[in-house]
Formats: structure tokens, sequence, C-alpha cells
């Protein structure tokens, strides 16, 4: 199948797709950033489609996993280290009410922290907290999945210690 009949092909399952998208995230906009990722991402990976299999259900396992992949990502996002020494995370709190200025200036310490860090340890650190799974930051910086396991470990244990005094 050439380049053009994919495209048109793949193109013609857009309206499917958005309807799909919006029964996953029930948001129109969220719909319709998910429609685009999933397109975009079949024609960046146009040569892992078999020809003569269903390019429906291809597309629709794409858009699913990018559903996936992202909803992960933004629970990783919403926790927080728990002050117990087995860094347990828990559930950060989502308040309705302002924003106090101690927790502005905790947030404050607590970025200035992460920035003291060694680079080796606030990188994958800063990572890992931005979504990103220990396999593809390992990949990222040619090392072992258990180095930067080790790593972002001891990021977490300086930083508890840097930020003991916040308890």
């Amino acid at each position: 199948m050439s380049t053009i009949e994919f495209n048109q092909q793949v193109l013609s399952f857009s309206d499917k797709l958005k309807y799909f998208a919006y029964s996953l995230t029930t948001n129109t906009d969220d719909a319709k950033d998910l429609v685009q990722e999933t397109l975009t991402k079949a024609f960046m990976h146009k040569d892992s489609f078999a020809e003569h299999t269903n390019l429906h259900a291809w597309l629709y396992t794409i858009m699913r996993n990018i559903f996936i992949n992202n909803y992960r990502r933004s629970v990783r996002a919403r926790k927080v280290l728990d002050g117990n020494n087995d860094v347990n995370y828990i559930q950060a709190k989502q308040s309705d009410g302002p924003v106090l200025a101690t927790s502005t200036i905790n947030e404050k310490e607590i970025n200035a922290a992460i920035e003291l860090l060694d680079d080796q340890f606030k990188i994958p650190f800063k990572m890992y907290f931005d979504g990103y799974k220990y396999k593809e930051i390992a990949e990222h910086f040619s090392l072992p999945q258990g180095t930067i396991k080790s790593r972002i470990f001891l990021a977490r244990k300086q930083l508890m210690q840097q930020l003991s005094y916040l308890r």
C-alpha cells in the first residue's frame, strides 16, 4: 500500500476515532488532542502496520495505548512523597481552597533542594516525575534500569534529608 493510500485510509477513520476518543476522555478538547496524537503516531509508524490486517483495530489500539500512558503519567504527577522513611506514595490532597503562603514557600524550598542535587540524580528524578518510565530514562542515558532506579531512590533520600525541617 502506498503512503498516499495509507494516509487516506487512516483519515477516513478520523470520525470514528473522535467518537472513541470522546468515550475515553469524556471531554471534547481532550478527545481532539487524543485523535491528533493518534493520527500523528500512526503516520510516524506507518512501517509497523502489517498490510492486509485491520487498520481500524490498529488505530484503536494506538489510541487506547496513548490514553492509558497519558492517564498513568497524570496519576504519577498527582502523587507526592510521604514523609515516612520507607518512601511510600500517597495521593496528593486536591484542595479547592486558596493556596496558602506556607505551601508556596514549601514548594519553592522543595524546588530549590531539587536544583541542589547532582545532575546524575536530578535529571533522572525530574524525568521520572514528569511521567517518563524507568526504561525510557535508562534508554535516554544508555544506562541499565537498575542504575536509574537507584539514582531516583537516592535523589528521594537526599531530598528527604535536606527537607526534614519542613515536616
